[in-house]
């Protein structure tokens, strides 16, 4: 595929480092200030930090793509006790105009000088709900897959807020909506779990994840991700 502009510009650059208290857990989401440029590495961006490196970061997830007009959507929804806006999300880039059904898994993205490659949607989890103040916050993001997704890094670099986004070369069918969607499967589907997985680019997690599903011919339970403990 020839080279295509997706964004002309980005509406925001973060970056943060502080960790601190969301309800009863620790989390980093709310670290986030607004930066002019970042500073990127193949495993991390420069003064960004992760409270749980389990579930966030690593070298499939070192920057949070988020778009900003799904917070609109949300707040309509009335999923937000009070007014939110970007970073609230933990982004780190934040743009108008490109969602889910308009990148791929795999695909490979330049910004500025900045090369990376799409590999998940993000998986919701329940600090979402502490974070907007509904309990079902994170299953309305698993359902409407209005999540944004990560890139990992093949050239690292400097990303500004004046840098365009362009589409360098797409390696697969799949849309970061669709995945979400195939992923979230209410059914076991052995089937679509295999179209995802041929996906070059998806990250390691979730290859394992749905191996793991094939093989078990089952589905992982969801609620303590989607509520966290109160509701084990």
């Amino acid at each position: 595929m020839a080279q295509q502009t997706l964004v002309e510009q980005i509406s925001g650059l973060y970056h943060g480092e502080a960790i601190v208290e969301l309800g009863n857990v620790t989390s980093g989401i709310n670290h986030k200030g607004r930066a002019t440029e970042l500073l990127v590495g193949v495993q991390a961006v420069v003064g960004d930090a992760q409270a749980d490196p389990k579930h966030h970061g690593g070298l499939d997830r070192v920057l949070h793509h988020f778009p900003r007009e799904h917070y609109g959507q949300y707040r309509r929804w009335d999923l937000m006790s009070s007014f939110k806006d970007a970073p609230a999300m933990g982004e780190n880039i934040s743009t108008v105009g490109l969602d889910e059904s308009q990148v791929h898994i795999g695909d490979i993205i330049k910004i500025g000088e900045v090369e990376l490659q799409v590999t998940q949607p993000r998986s919701p989890c329940f600090k979402l709900n502490l974070q907007f103040g509904h309990q079902e916050f994170a299953l309305a993001m698993q359902q409407s897959g209005r999540c944004g997704w990560f890139y990992r890094v093949l050239k690292p670099g400097t990303i500004y807020e004046t840098d365009t986004v362009l589409l360098l070369e797409r390696l697969s069918d799949i849309s970061v909506a669709e995945a979400m969607q195939i992923y979230f499967l209410p059914e076991f589907n052995a089937e679509q779990y295999k179209r995802l997985m041929d996906c070059q680019g998806l990250a390691v997690a979730w290859v394992n994840s749905l191996q793991r599903r094939i093989e078990n011919s089952a589905i992982e339970d969801w609620q303590m991700r989607l509520y966290g403990p109160q509701k084990r």
